[in-house]
């Protein structure tokens, strides 16, 4: 496992522009978080592995009990085109260092990268057989995770895609990890400042082109400073360097395919039906006609029941929300279909960590956006099921056996 993450590093160069011709991601973040990302997955793994207990002795009602975690055996991996080598090393990692054997499903927007991953892995000395790749489309996917030979499911994607996978696993009851959408608040509260959280918050938001389940896309901004604070955002969206994903100077590239183009264009003419106000963006890129490119887009004056506050647009499209205080903001926050990421920008961190605590989400930050690979990465409601990366995410690769001793053992 060392030396498969040893083998990204050497190649992380290649890795980032081929995803970066794959889906559009700019270059300098497919470098930063789709290489070297997949590389700390990795390496927090291992440190995981290292430090994990297999089997414990304890005192139980009726005498004493030992407690054994065993290899869940063979796991169906299922990974997204938008971020594919970090979400196949938070499935892969575990699954195989706990003993699985897994088959590895990418897009098919995204299959190359997974193929250079299968390179490193044989040249790392991986057991033929332990890790297959099969890129495919849904028909085939939808074959695999309902397997009678496949013990795990774990998929991140949509959440229509991943009712359907537990629709189809139940049918085995074959046990499912589901990371799927977001919808996720950034919570301005009145003593932020200014520059700093605009600093932190527009790279959270439009990452990856907008396309990231953990993109803060609803921005909660106090009435008292909405005006100063939206001025400060639209001004930071337009700043944003859109062109060619493989220049380094690119900060938003083209998005993945023309589907999802149209999508966002759509989301934009609703949200303008709705009347929310376009702060900047709104269309096309002038000078850009090949590739489906979409401005980094900021609406202003959001209510939260709109469809552009509820729903994943899952591109540059950014809302603006007011709120009136922060029981107000808290409620917002909470309102949604979803709980995966968020973050509260304040002058009091102690305060700050107050919010979080009344939030709904699986991660979130406070005067940051980070995601640790040593904490449990997932999400409350519709943002899915299950744990990925650190102990919690280690262990859903592994199944508990009690094994109950005699009196003197």
């Amino acid at each position: 496992m060392s030396r498969i993450k040893d083998g990204i590093v050497a190649r992380h160069e290649e890795i980032a522009r081929v995803i970066s011709g794959q889906n559009g991601s700019p270059y300098s973040w497919s470098v930063l978080a789709q290489a070297f990302g997949a590389v700390m997955v990795w390496d927090s793994a291992i440190t995981v592995a290292r430090n994990f207990t297999y089997e414990e002795r304890r005192d139980g009602v009726l005498g004493r009990i030992l407690v054994r975690r065993e290899p869940v055996g063979v796991v169906a991996a299922v990974a997204p085109w938008n971020v594919p080598q970090f979400v196949a090393a938070a499935k892969l990692a575990p699954a195989l260092l706990t003993g699985c054997t897994v088959v590895l499903k990418p897009s098919p927007e995204s299959p190359l990268d997974a193929y250079l991953l299968g390179e490193i892995a044989r040249d790392a000395g991986l057991p033929e057989g332990v890790l297959s790749i099969l890129p495919a489309d849904r028909e085939v996917s939808e074959y695999l995770v309902g397997h009678p030979g496949i013990d795990k499911v774990s998929f991140t994607g949509s959440v229509a895609a991943g009712k359907r996978v537990m629709e189809v696993a139940a049918r085995n009851l074959t046990r499912v990890t589901l990371e799927l959408g977001g919808k996720s608040a950034a919570v301005v509260l009145p003593d932020a400042d200014v520059e700093t959280a605009v600093a932190g918050i527009a790279p959270a938001a439009w990452m990856n082109n907008g396309q990231a389940c953990v993109a803060q896309t609803r921005i909660l901004l106090p009435r008292s400073r909405y005006d100063e604070f939206a001025d400060a955002l639209a001004a930071a969206a337009g700043a944003l360097v859109v062109g060619d994903p493989l220049d380094p100077a690119t900060q938003v590239g083209p998005l993945v395919a023309r589907r999802q183009q149209q999508r966002n264009l759509d989301y934009i003419r609703i949200g303008q039906e709705e009347g929310a106000k376009i702060l900047t963006g709104g269309g096309r890129p002038a000078g850009l006609d090949r590739g489906w490119y979409v401005e980094p887009t900021l609406f202003g004056d959001v209510d939260n029941s709109m469809r552009i506050a509820r729903e994943e647009i899952f591109g540059p499209v950014i809302c603006l929300l007011p709120y009136d205080d922060e029981s107000d903001a808290v409620k917002i926050a909470n309102d949604s279909d979803y709980g995966l990421s968020g973050s509260v920008w304040t002058a009091d961190v102690e305060h700050g960590i107050e919010i979080a605590r009344q939030v709904r989400t699986g991660t979130y930050s406070v005067n940051t956006f980070s995601l640790d690979m040593l904490g449990p990465f997932g999400g409350y409601k519709n943002s899915g099921l299950g744990r990925e990366f650190g102990p919690e995410g280690y262990g859903e690769y592994l199944e508990h056996k009690m094994i109950h001793l005699p009196a003197e053992a």
